[in-house]
Formats: structure tokens, C-alpha cells, sequence
């Protein structure tokens, strides 16, 4: 029953395991301060401990850029998670998050209320920005009636969003190698080879998908994206 919402968590918690979902599936863990440093600039705590060895060089005569280590642990398949972030889209394109499309970049998130309304949650993402919103009172009441998440707390995502991607690209979700993306039906799920008002690009893992005969795969031969990931900007998602 947990997750249908039985249960409690802190906006932080939350905010976080969707940040995951758009890391590719990768731990993150949240800090509040990244670096102290004393009054000669030197640091005296960071909370990143890896070592950059190279990266203190006084000027670049052709070198290769320091590489670094990634040994943050994989929670869940990078495509598995790029299935769920595929659904989350849709919730902006076509569901309850629409009023979210307005940003005009590439966002994911969900809408969320408890019973009688008091309780409303907006958790969403940009490629590269994951931001919760939490909207209901310290000793818990109904917010009103029809105050749902929608309506309260995704215009707060909606109106950072704009303000905080004003100046970035509209840079699309980075799809991981594995993941055929099949135009389908929006309203029966099943395969279709054109485009339309209905058809949106549903991700498929490579061994779930379906084959040439049975569907329009995109992303690469075989329908799998590549390496460098099939950025389509086309209608992603189906979970409302």
C-alpha cells in the first residue's frame, strides 16, 4: 500500500528519489553544504571526497580534460529508470502536470493530493534540475475543496521553472542504449506506423520491444537508442 501514498516521507526524501530517476538510475545524496573554506580560500571540509588529479593546472596546452570517477552505486536499470521518466513527461504533456508545459523545455514530474485535500504535491525535473513542491498547512487540514495538486502546487514548479531555466537550452532527457521508442496509441497502447493527434513514442527495453514486422521502432537500427541516446522530441510518455 506504500506506494499508493499510505505512507509519510519529507519533501527532501521524495525530491531526491526522483532526482535519481533522471540520474539514470544513479544514488544521489542530498547535502546542504558542498565546501567550507577558511579565510585564505583553502578548504578545510568538502563533501565531494574524490581527488582530481589534473584539475589545478595553471593553463590547457592541448591535455586531455581530467577524468573522474563515478563511484556512486546504480539503484536501478538506467533504462528502467528512463521508463519511468519517459512517463512522467506525459504527465506534463497530457495530464494533470499540463499546466507545467508552458516552461516550454523538456520536463517530467507528477501531481500529487492526499484525502480531503490536504495534502499537495508537485515533484518534478529538467534533465538537469530536480524540484519538489509541498504545499499544505503545519497542523494538517484540508486545503479546500478541489485544491489538489494540480492546481496548487504544480503552478509553484511551473513559475520557478521558468524563472530558473530562462537562459538554458532545451536540452531533451538523455535516453541510455537499450530502449526502443515505439509510436503507439495513446488510447489503446497498440502499435501504429504514422503520426497523429493519439500517437505518442512509448520506451520499450530491447527485449521487451517489438519487432519491425509489429511496430514503428525508432532510435537506431533494431529500433535501440544509441550510445549517445535518440533525443526526439517527440511526444514521450503515457502514465497520466
Amino acid at each position: 500500500s506504500i506506494s499508493l501514498g499510505a505512507g509519510e516521507t519529507t519533501l527532501m526524501r521524495l525530491t531526491t528519489a526522483y532526482a535519481i530517476l533522471v540520474n539514470g538510475g544513479k544514488k544521489i545524496e542530498p547535502v546542504l553544504i558542498d565546501r567550507v573554506q577558511d579565510r585564505y580560500g583553502q578548504s578545510i571540509y568538502k563533501q565531494d571526497p574524490r581527488e582530481c588529479l589534473g584539475c589545478s593546472q595553471a593553463e590547457w596546452t592541448g591535455q586531455a580534460e581530467p577524468a573522474l570517477e563515478d563511484p556512486r552505486p546504480q539503484t536501478i536499470d538506467s533504462r528502467t529508470a528512463f521508463q519511468v521518466v519517459s512517463m512522467l513527461e506525459g504527465v506534463v504533456q497530457r495530464g494533470t502536470g499540463r499546466t507545467v508545459s508552458v516552461v516550454e523545455r523538456p520536463l517530467a514530474g507528477k501531481t500529487g493530493t492526499t484525502n480531503d485535500y490536504v495534502d499537495a504535491w508537485f515533484v518534478g525535473f529538467s534533465p538537469d534540475l530536480a524540484v519538489g513542491v509541498y504545499v499544505g498547512f503545519d497542523t494538517p487540514r484540508s486545503l479546500g475543496e478541489g485544491e489538489a495538486g494540480g492546481r496548487v502546487a504544480a503552478p509553484i514548479f511551473r513559475d520557478f521553472m521558468l524563472d530558473a531555466l530562462a537562459n538554458e537550452p532545451a536540452t531533451p532527457f538523455r535516453i541510455p542504449s537499450g530502449i526502443q521508442l515505439i509510436r503507439v496509441d495513446a488510447q489503446n497502447g497498440r502499435p501504429v506506423s504514422f503520426d497523429g493527434q493519439n500517437v505518442i513514442l512509448e520506451a520499450f527495453k530491447v527485449e521487451n520491444g517489438l519487432s519491425e514486422e509489429n511496430g514503428d521502432l525508432l532510435g537506431g537500427p533494431g529500433g535501440i537508442a544509441q550510445e549517445n541516446g535518440d533525443q526526439s522530441d517527440a511526444g514521450l510518455g503515457g502514465l497520466y
